[in-house]
């Protein structure tokens, strides 16, 4: 038995019939959020005339960066050490090759959620002796609930639009036949009105209390758009 109803036809028909004709549109959001995170980057360095010489003092710079981003407690919420190298430097000139030095390296990034504290411990890792700091980089949270209001926000902006078509027809939407989410995406990091990153690295310390970073969280851009494929009910043109 033939089927009359155009909504129920599983007939695949890319661009609808007169009997039920299809309209495809596109709905975007763009949201701006403060930031949930900073994360910075951290490299410990040392130097020495023997390898054991410059592990220990790498050993050394290396739990004391760790034991000061510790000591903010719950305000770091994640902390990781990334590469660690040894590298010997050799002579330019003799005949033989001969190590000159050794460098020793090591990279942690730390992720912050307290954005009040995060000015003092850049300024005071960045007092450290022979010690790098990057960033911060802000971002958002990857469950952030801002993420799921732009992708509702661009649902609901394809169905007006499609809407807005259909009463230019005369006609209305009659079922809706295909969403695509075509991504959501929220920027990682900003600097428009985020700090510019630090790069700092010192012989020792020139102050017992380093002045502290007064930092301006980047705001986030967070982007969803979808394609939608509506039926209409005929309209009489």
């Amino acid at each position: 038995m033939a089927n009359d109803d155009p909504n129920t036809d599983t007939t695949a028909v890319p661009y609808g019939t007169p009997q039920a004709p299809r309209i495809a549109v596109r709905g975007e959001a763009h949201l701006e959020a403060e930031p949930e995170l900073a994360r910075i980057g951290i490299t410990v360095t040392a130097r020495g005339t023997d390898r054991r010489t410059a592990l220990d003092d790498l050993t050394h710079r290396n739990t004391t960066a760790l034991n000061l981003v510790k000591s903010y407690g719950e305000a770091v919420e994640k902390l990781e050490t990334g590469t660690f190298s040894i590298t010997p430097e050799l002579t330019k000139h003799g005949r033989g090759e001969r190590i000159r030095t050794y460098h020793g390296r090591v990279h942690i990034t730390a992720e912050l959620t307290d954005f009040t504290a995060l000015g003092e411990l850049t300024t005071r890792l960045a007092d450290l002796d022979l010690t790098r700091v990057d960033g911060p980089w802000w971002s958002l949270r990857p469950t952030s609930p801002i993420h799921a209001q732009a992708r509702q926000q661009a649902v609901r902006e394809a169905v007006q639009r499609a809407r807005e078509y259909a009463d230019a027809l005369g006609t209305t939407l009659a079922a809706l036949v295909e969403l695509a989410d075509i991504g959501a995406e929220g920027r990682v990091a900003r600097f428009d009105r985020a700090m510019v990153p630090t790069s700092a690295a010192f012989a020792g310390p020139v102050d017992d209390t380093p002045a502290e970073l007064d930092l301006e969280p980047g705001r986030q851009h967070v982007h969803a758009a979808v394609n939608a494929r509506f039926t209409l009910h005929p309209p009489t043109l």
